[in-house]
């Protein structure tokens, strides 16, 4: 009797800058390629495009617009594709309060949630009793804390078919839970006495 067949490996998305505004996420072997990209004439929206490089074709998959740093440009908002309608950020990812972290719809109305455990994100389904994640977030490391990047940060993203399909999504929440993670952590003002 032949063994058991062994598991897929997990999907590796390579977050190739630690910039969440202008990045790519993508496979090594360019499968699955995501440009994040903020233009400076449109200092407040980010683009969320999927790159297809056997065809050759750019196809925009939302966009994010973001609240203005001196108050006047509202709360951030979010659309799928280029024609879809705007919506509040915090509708499509129901923040938490407590902890950096919030829910989202994926495909067929399957809701996950983004968690911190040891630090680092981690995406489970809410339906799930174990809470066992199905992506989770690695960030980069440097030589010796300082230098350059020893290894990239990558989002690795179990081969699930409704995860996989639910990959647009999954993608922008992350950049919207990041940014609040990012946002959270307490800045230090250096400033000189006179």
């Amino acid at each position: 009797m032949p063994p058991p067949p062994k598991p897929a490996p997990p999907v590796k998305l390579e977050v190739t800058l630690n910039s969440i505004r202008n990045t790519a996420i993508a496979t090594d072997d360019d499968n699955i390629h995501y440009e994040i990209v903020t233009r400076f004439w449109h200092p407040h929206i980010t683009k969320i495009n999927r790159v297809n490089f056997e065809t050759r074709e750019l196809a925009t998959v939302a966009e994010i617009e973001h609240s203005r740093a001196d108050g006047k440009g509202g709360e951030t908002r979010i659309r799928f594709s280029d024609k879809g309608d705007w919506m509040s950020a915090s509708d499509f990812v129901k923040f938490e309060d407590e902890a950096v972290g919030g829910s989202f719809q994926g495909s067929g109305g399957v809701e996950y949630k983004w968690r911190t455990r040891k630090g680092q994100l981690q995406l489970v389904r809410a339906d799930d009793p174990e809470k066992a994640p199905v992506a989770e977030f690695h960030p980069h490391k440097r030589h010796f804390f300082v230098f350059r990047m020893s290894r990239h940060a990558f989002l690795e993203v179990k081969p699930v078919p409704e995860v996989i399909d639910a990959l647009d999504r999954l993608i922008a929440s992350y950049l919207l839970v990041e940014r609040k993670r990012r946002d959270s952590k307490i800045r230090i003002r250096l400033e000189r006495s006179s």
